[in-house]
Formats: C-alpha cells, structure tokens, sequence
C-alpha cells in the first residue's frame, strides 16, 4: 500500500480531480495503523491523505466516511468546530485510502495545551473593541464537548452506529478486563483496582450520550489560540461521555480537566454525572492494557514491552500515592501531614501547650484533611507528553505542525 509521502500525494492526485501536489508534510497519526501526511497543491490548498496500512485500519476509514455523512450541513452547524469532509478516495489491494479537506490549525502537545490555555496565541486579525473575548482554550473544548453531548442519539442510530447503555459500557470493560487478565502481562494489584471499580455499581449510573470515541490531542486542532476542530471520527456512538474526558487525565495540572468540565456543565443539554471523572480516570488507566492486548494480538513485541513498561510504572505510582480507586486521591504523605500540623500549631499563638491537665490532646491538634484533587497517577500515556501511545493514540504527533511542508520530489 502507499506509505510514502511523495505517494501519499500520487493518491491526493488521483482521488480529486483538480489537485496538483506541489508540497507535503507531517500528519499526526496512529502510525501502527496508518501512513497519513498533509499535501499542499498548486493553488495553495492543502489535503490530508490517510492510508490503511490493514484491513481493520481501512474499514475504520470506511466507517469514519459513513459518521461523516451523518453530520448533514443542519448538524454541523449546531457545533462550534469543523469537521472534516471526505474529498476522495482510491483503492488499492483492497484496501481505500481516502483524501479529506484540511482543516485549518494544527494539532498540540499536551504542554502546549495547558500553555496556550494559559497564554493563547493572538488571534489572526485584531477584534473590535466590542467583540466578546475569547475564551480560553480549556472553556472552549468543554463547551465543544458539551455541544457534541448534546446532538440527538438518532443521529448515531439511523446512521447504524453502535449505541450502548450504562450496563451495557460497564460489562463491555468487564469483557476486556477478562482478556486482558489473559495475557498474564498485567500487574494483579491493577487487575483487582480496575476490576474493583468496575463492581462499584455506583460509578455506572449515568445517561449515555453521542461522544466522539477516540478524543485526544492528536484529534483536536487549534488555529490562533481557538480550538478548530475535531478529527478522527471511526469511533462515534452512543455511551459513556467519560470516554472523551479520558485524555485529560494525561494534563499536568487537573485544573484544567476541572475548567472543561465546569465548561462543560453549562454547554450541555444535561449537566454531567457527578463521578464522569473517576470514569475518565479508569478509562486513561485502562487504556495500558488495551494498548498491551492489542500488542499481543498482533505480535508486536515492541508494543507489549512498551505497555508493560508503562503498565509498571502505574503500578508504582499507585502504590506510592496509595489512590484506593481510579480518580480518588490517596492520603497526604506523613511528611506533608506533619508539616500541616506543625504550621497549625505556629499559628495559634494564644496556644502553647496544646495539652490538659491530664495529658490529653486539645482541639484542633490533628493534621488538617487535604486531600488533593487529583491523584497525580498519570504516568504520561496518553501520548503526547510520555512519548508512548493508547487506546489507537498516536505518540508525540503534536509536533508535526500541519503548517510544515516539504517539497515534493
């Protein structure tokens, strides 16, 4: 199959009449997967090519082609981002390699999303002094999640896309917790966390909604500090909106996961459930294992011993952090929690002896309860920052700016 740039651009060529490759560059892909690039023509118009590189990669380009169609002109203009909008297609040993619209902007690390939130590039023209301005990076992508939430599961159904019910996601992950305890590759302690709070009933009592399926940075573009749009749709249907909040496990700071909920929760037709978060958790946890299994299916040496080794360092960092659950927060570390007493203790200066008569502890002498907000077991999967790939995530193509382009030979 094609899988070179300079071919890559052969097939922009054939596919839509009109295009004369003059330039290509880098397209952040899953690369077990796929060959992608961007092809610039002669008139300055660019293309994104995505070739199969096997038959389950080329039906997902099928099904991505069928999500698409869905999205009428009356649905797409009830988002606040594009979509991409499939411009040709050319088969080739059975598998299709299809040619789609470029979007505009280009795709972001994990850093330079929490970068930009904070001080977002300036806008490409210069807004009146009237305009409402802008928001920041973490609002707008709750308010895009909560407007795609919020489209109507028919959408989904008519176009016979799989839609599932809270049980139904629940025993879902059951099933792939049972193959991936197969393997024998998997630390038990996480074994048992994952299974533990899949059992948690409580976890799994929320309204399923149409969600993206396979959000992450790699399928998220921004152009000028504004969020552009979302690609990457072979995997819309209707289940759990935690899915798409997974990735934002993998930010450094958890306030900005907590800006896009809070976001979120306003754009919304219906407000989220109240553990959406300790989901998103499970699910960026659990994502390790999934990668691991689809290493051993197809293997790929390289992938096991790359998720394995991903898969211990959770393991140490759940152990370190002493989190009970995915998303819950272990105890503050004795150090930590003597210090708070100490400063406790230094402040009240009407107080010098903290004891009664009879030895006994008075008020206020214990360590104060500071749990954090989050529980800091990220260990870089979600790709972008820890250089290693998830759940179809491709690993640090948030370099590859889709503005970079080379000539063509």
């Amino acid at each position: 199959m094609r899988t070179t740039p300079e071919l890559l651009a052969a097939v922009a060529a054939a596919a839509v009449p009109g295009v004369a490759p003059v330039a290509t560059g880098p397209s952040p892909d899953d690369a077990a997967d796929f060959r992608s690039c961007v092809v610039q023509d002669s008139e300055g118009r660019r293309w994104r090519v995505r070739s199969p590189l096997n038959t389950e990669a080329s039906m997902r380009l099928e099904t991505e082609h069928l999500v698409l169609q869905a999205f009428t002109p009356s649905v797409r203009s009830r988002l606040p981002f594009h979509l991409p909008t499939v411009a040709g297609s050319v088969a080739q040993d059975g598998l299709r390699t299809f040619v789609y619209s470029h979007q505009p902007g280009h795709t972001l690390s994990l850093r330079e999303f929490q970068r930009q939130n904070e001080h977002p590039e300036p806008p490409v023209h210069t807004p009146s002094p009237s305009a409402t301005p802008r928001a920041p990076l973490a609002v707008q992508l709750g308010r895009s999640l909560g407007c795609l939430h919020s489209l109507p599961r028919a959408l989904v159904m008519d176009a016979d896309l799989p839609a599932y019910s809270a049980e139904q996601c629940r025993k879902r992950m059951l099933h792939d917790l049972d193959q991936a305890a197969t393997t024998g590759l998997i630390p038990g302690d996480l074994l048992r966390r994952w299974e533990e709070a899949l059992e948690d009933t409580t976890l799994w009592q929320f309204s399923t909604r149409v969600v993206h399926g396979d959000l992450h940075e790699d399928n998220i573009t921004v152009d000028h500090g504004s969020l552009a749009s979302f690609t990457g749709w072979s995997d819309l249907h209707v289940g759990d909106p935690a899915v798409d909040f997974s990735w934002l496990v993998g930010m450094s700071d958890p306030a900005f996961a907590d800006t896009v909920l809070e976001a979120y929760s306003v754009a919304a037709v219906q407000p989220p459930d109240r553990h959406l978060l300790r989901r998103a958790h499970l699910k960026a946890e659990f994502a390790l294992a999934e990668w691991l299994v689809r290493g051993v299916d197809r293997g790929i040496t390289s992938m096991v011993d790359n998720a394995q080794r991903m898969l211990t360092t959770l393991a140490a960092d759940v152990r370190a952090s002493a989190s009970p659950s995915p998303g819950v927060a272990g105890p503050p570390p004795a150090s930590a929690a003597a210090s708070d007493a100490d400063r406790a203790g230094d402040s009240d200066v009407d107080s010098v002896d903290r004891t009664d008569s009879d030895g006994r502890a008075l008020d206020g002498d214990s360590a104060p309860d500071g749990h954090p907000s989050d529980d800091g077991l990220s260990p870089d999967h979600h790709s972008g920052e820890g250089g290693s790939s998830t759940g179809g995530s491709s690993t640090g193509g948030s370099s590859a700016a889709s503005g970079s382009v080379t000539p063509t030979s």
